[in-house]
């Protein structure tokens, strides 16, 4: 199986090729791309969840499934959905489209800070048990921002009809492999 992807799409000017060899070559690049994807869906499936909570109702009822929520204040929770939803757009658009890409680095630094805070929180309420997740996320985040800064920099370019479109398709993939199975879960499912 050859495995070719577009330049233009990656945002690479000399991606080496390899006429002949088979299989699939792991460089950088599409490291950086596939945790890009991962962590953008997650951070906006997570982040989604959490801004639903502007409910007054579901607030009320997400500490039964979450405990941290009750020592968090509604107002708080939510505007760490709307980060975390904002840095997972952001680490798939801005290079996707190749416009404005040092915007990936930046949402990836945000969201390690926002691992980091959520890490000492855990710790303080002595729930260790979610700290190696939030580790993990931010290593993740913190790994993106540094290739995406300065190691695999995406190179600007003018938007295009087919990047404009694929950004359009990915957003819709957000919203139904994302959003509404989250929304759907903490709407319908009791806790």
């Amino acid at each position: 199986m050859n495995v070719h992807v577009s330049d233009d799409l990656l945002g690479v000017k000399d991606m080496e090729r390899q006429p002949g060899k088979r299989g699939m070559r792991f460089t950088l690049n599409g490291v950086l791309w596939s945790l890009q994807a991962l962590s953008g869906f997650f951070f906006v499936g997570s982040g989604f969840g959490k801004v639903l909570l502007y409910d007054d109702a579901l607030y009320a009822t997400a500490p039964q499934a979450v405990a941290w929520y009750a020592a968090v204040s509604q107002p708080l929770i939510v505007f760490i959905g709307i980060c975390e939803v904002l840095g997972g757009v952001g680490l798939i658009l801005p290079a996707m489209t190749r416009v404005k890409p040092m915007l990936t680095p930046l949402a990836a630094a945000g969201l390690t800070l926002t691992m980091i805070l959520a890490a000492g929180f855990h710790i303080m309420r002595g729930e260790y048990e979610l700290v190696p997740a939030n580790l993990l996320l931010g290593g993740v985040s913190a790994f993106i921002a540094a290739g995406r800064w300065k190691t695999r920099p995406v190179v600007p370019a003018t938007l295009t009809a087919s990047r404009a479109l694929a950004s359009f398709a990915v957003l819709g993939a957000l919203a139904l492999l994302a959003c509404a199975p989250t929304w759907y879960t903490m709407t319908n499912v009791r806790f």
